[in-house]
């Protein structure tokens, strides 16, 4: 029989043959058809000569081999992995003819087979197909791979993913027929602009041209790509489960197609890199949310970015004119009932909810503080456009009616949400309360929240100019008109909302965070401006008590302009923050810290509004003290400043917020000590002093060996506020006071003697000097108590009255060792509970023995 041959061999092996070589040698008197290995098969060996027996043998033609030949293999296995492919043998001249395609068969021959010699300059190579993956197990050092490819449409652009196994790095271009290079691939999925169809040559070398490695290699076409799965309709739903898929290790991408409306907006849910195209193969988004703004039909590649295996899952429900949303009614104010959207939303996913709005008007989006602090939303309209968010302001103003999709994203919990919502408009008045006044006298509103998402409303009557503050407890709040939109940008707090015109306008508001199924909370809506409700408050003198109320205002009419001192305090004389405002509503003065006492200056005369912020309670039976004085103090008894020779001043506190004053006798830029014993109710009262303009020379403090120095103005005086906790019963105290800098001079305190100290309830302290050369730099200073009770502590100052050095606490016993004392005299001031007791007081140089 015939053996069929190609004219012109295509140096491919067949599936499982080797291909038929045409050889003359000098022993066959007839033509002989010796078997080789394809010159394009990657690993391919070069044998050495065999001996074969043939007859008659068919050579088929197929695709090239990707793995070498086992044959061939177990020749020579050492062989190199990579020979280039041969050139077109040349037809066998016979009997002055060329061979053709057909042989005729001839007797059995033996015969000595000689194999073509290997190239090592190409490893792999062939015909590549779009969408496939071509693996090349070899290549090093200088070989090349050249591929082959053909496009059937003009300007068609190649996405190229050439990924290295293992080994060397490696580099590849694109070139034309013409050998002009189009592009270079590297890493990544490239892409590549080709011109006009037809068969382009794709080279991989090894980029440094040394050592060996291994890649895979895959080709698609933007414009005719291999398999593009044809997306359905129904797919673009927000309940669609989208499609799930697997990507190959090395793949470029997989191709989906589909078409939408002009102008849709899809949301493209995958966890790989996109490409979205137009009908004209263009880009127009490579993002997760996309306008198509281009006609279709269209298509979307995906890839992998460093081209691993994925699986993954794609879904792209439409935002514009969404379907597969539930529906969620407008909810009412007050309890939502069921108008409450509910909802499970996982990690880094969405939920949607359909909101239909009859009219254009605002509407506030409520979720619970728990939930809204883990989700992300937005508010779309129809057409996909955003209208507000999580971001925006509390509400959002809907321009018109119509449908509205809400989007709902886990962005930040790393945990599954169950989530209520519920949505109500703020233009429509079903579910709000009764009218509110705004008077000071009327009962503070108790409000029922039975939600999480339940949004109150409290209708309001106001005039043109009217200032209304809200205050409230736990609780947020706006003030809206009639229309739903928000009066003020800031909450109606402190400083109040200005009402633009007369009508009716309603408060709005909810607690932000709810736990339980039925909470209440507190709320008072006042008016700032021309108050009505509130006691009058007059001026007192010091030392008298002060008028006390539940209500949280004063009315206080002022005779004419000046500064009066104000005192604010609870019943159990705690200190409470305070304002005061003008007919208009205007702070004048005030505090926003609780601080007893402040000095308003009043702009003219006329009438004011004192308000008592909250703090903790909105109680109008929360009982207030309220003291308005002058700011210059007056018939303020005159005190000793040698109190540790003269009797102490003993004084009494009669009710809640009672401030006392006392006129100091010291001289400007003198300097004093206040001591007070420990009383029997183990409280002090406070002490600030003031000059004779009023103005503050030291601060206000309790604490035992308080020292001033009188800068200012003189006469001065110091201001005595209660003690806290004392729940308004009568109180007394005494105190002393020592000038530190000057005369009279305290009795001289020998050196290294022994003084004895007598103390009790009407001597609680004492004062010695010592002169400039009865003291070194470093003194110690030691008492003990040789009788009785209670404790005492040692204080060292200098002639300037300047404290340098003191002990931690009181002690029964104790010594202290001042260093680096100044030179000239010194002042040493002892200070006990008021005890009746004794002590032994002695100082010598630190470095001398004691005895």
């Amino acid at each position: 029989m015939s053996a069929t041959l190609p004219s012109r061999p295509d140096n491919r092996t067949g599936r499982g043959f080797p291909r038929l070589a045409l050889v003359a040698t000098a022993v066959l008197t007839v033509p002989a058809f010796l078997v080789g290995p394809s010159a394009t098969s990657p690993g391919g060996t070069t044998p050495a000569a065999t001996t074969a027996t043939t007859s008659t043998a068919t050579a088929p033609t197929g695709a090239a081999s990707r793995e070498p030949s086992p044959a061939v293999a177990a020749v020579n296995p050492a062989a190199p992995t990579a020979p280039a492919p041969a050139a077109s043998p040349t037809p066998t001249q016979t009997g002055g003819t060329t061979a053709g395609l057909t042989a005729e068969s001839a007797p059995t021959r033996t015969a000595t087979v000689t194999q073509s010699p290997w190239n090592p300059r190409f490893a792999c190579g062939g015909a590549l197909t779009f969408g496939k993956v071509e693996t090349c197990a070899s290549i090093s050092y200088e070989q090349k791979s050249v591929w082959t490819f053909t496009t059937t449409a003009d300007s068609d652009l190649l996405y190229v993913r050439l990924r290295e196994v293992a080994g060397v790095s490696l580099s590849a271009r694109v070139t034309g027929r013409d050998g002009a290079v189009l592009c270079h691939i590297g890493s990544y999925l490239n892409e590549c602009q080709l011109g006009a169809a037809g068969a382009y040559t794709l080279t991989v070398t090894t980029y440094s041209g040394r050592g060996q490695g291994s890649y895979t290699l895959a080709v698609e076409s933007r414009r005719t790509p291999s398999e593009c799965e044809l997306l359905p309709e129904e797919f673009f739903s927000f309940a669609s489960p989208g499609v799930t898929k697997t990507l190959p290790a090395g793949a470029a991408t997989h191709c989906y197609a589909f078409d939408q409306p002009l102008d849709s907006v899809v949301m493209v849910r995958t966890d790989l890199r996109l490409q979205l195209l137009d009908g004209q193969h263009e880009p127009l988004c490579g993002g997760s949310m996309c306008t198509l703004s281009r006609p279709g039909p269209y298509r979307l590649f995906l890839h992998e970015l460093y081209g691993g295996q994925k699986t993954y899952t794609l879904m792209m429900p439409r935002l514009s004119q969404a379907v597969g949303c539930p529906a969620l009614p407008l909810a009412p104010f007050g309890d939502p009932g069921a108008a409450v959207g509910q909802a499970r939303v996982a990690p880094d996913q969405e939920t949607c909810h359909a909101l239909s709005v009859p009219t254009a008007g605002p509407v506030t989006v409520r979720f619970n503080l728990i939930d809204g602090q883990k989700l992300l939303w937005t508010l779309y309209d129809d057409a996909g456009q955003p209208a507000c968010s999580k971001s925006s302001a509390w509400y959002c103003a809907l321009p018109t009616a119509g449908r509205y999709t809400l989007l709902v994203r886990n962005e930040y919990s790393s945990n599954v949400v169950d989530y209520p919502v519920a949505v109500t408009a703020l233009h429509r008045n079903e579910g709000c309360g009764p009218t509110t006044g705004t008077s000071w006298d009327q009962p503070t509103l108790q409000l029922s929240q039975t939600s999480p998402v339940q949004t109150n409303c409290l209708p309001i009557e106001g005039s043109a100019g009217d200032r209304i503050a809200v205050y409230r407890l736990w609780s947020l709040a706006w003030l809206i008109d009639q229309s739903g939109a928000e009066v003020c940008t800031t909450p109606p707090g402190l400083y109040g909302c200005v009402l633009p015109a007369d009508g009716t306008y309603r408060v709005i508001t909810h607690l932000p965070q709810w736990n339980n199924a039925d909470e209440t909370y507190k709320m008072q809506v006042r008016r700032l401006s021309d108050a009505v409700g509130c006691p009058t408050l007059a001026p007192v003198n010091y030392g008298a008590a002060p008028p006390v109320g539940g209500i949280r205002c004063r009315s206080i009419d002022i005779a004419e302009a000046g500064d009066y001192r104000i005192y604010a305090v609870a019943a159990e004389n705690h200190p409470r923050s305070h304002r005061v405002y003008d007919q208009d509503g205007q702070v004048v003065c005030g505090t926003g810290t609780a601080t007893v006492a402040s000095v308003c200056t009043f702009p003219a005369a006329g009438r004011y509004t004192l308000v008592l912020n909250p703090s903790n309670l909105l109680d109008n039976e929360y009982t207030n003290g309220v003291a308005l004085l002058p700011a210059i103090p007056s018939g303020c008894p005159t005190v000793s400043d040698t109190g540790w020779r003269d009797a102490p001043h003993r004084g009494t506190f009669q009710a809640a917020g009672q401030v006392n004053c006392l006129r100091l006798p010291s001289p400007a830029g003198s300097r004093i000590a206040k001591s007070a014993p420990g009383e029997l109710d183990g409280k002090r009262p406070t002490m600030t002093v003031v000059d004779a303009t009023g103005t503050k020379v030291c601060g206000p403090s309790s604490v035992r060996g308080y020292t001033c120095r009188l800068d200012g103005q003189a006469p001065f005086f110091a201001l005595l506020e209660g003690a806290t906790n004392n729940g308004g019963l009568i109180s007394t105290y005494a105190m002393a006071f020592s000038r530190l800098d000057g005369p009279p001079a305290c009795p001289v305190l020998p050196r290294d003697v022994q003084t004895p100290l007598a103390t009790g309830p009407d001597r609680f302290t004492a004062c010695f000097s010592i002169p400039a050369d009865q003291h070194a730099a470093s003194e110690s200073f030691t008492w003990a108590r040789t009788s009785g009770t209670g404790t005492a502590e040692v204080t060292v100052f200098d002639s300037e009255g300047v404290e340098y050095c003191s002990p931690m606490l009181p002690a029964i016993q104790q010594t202290i060792t001042c260093t680096t004392l100044p030179d000239g005299p010194l002042t040493v001031l002892v200070e006990t509970d008021g005890a009746t007791a004794t002590y032994g007081l002695i100082h010598r140089e630190a470095s001398a023995p004691t005895a």
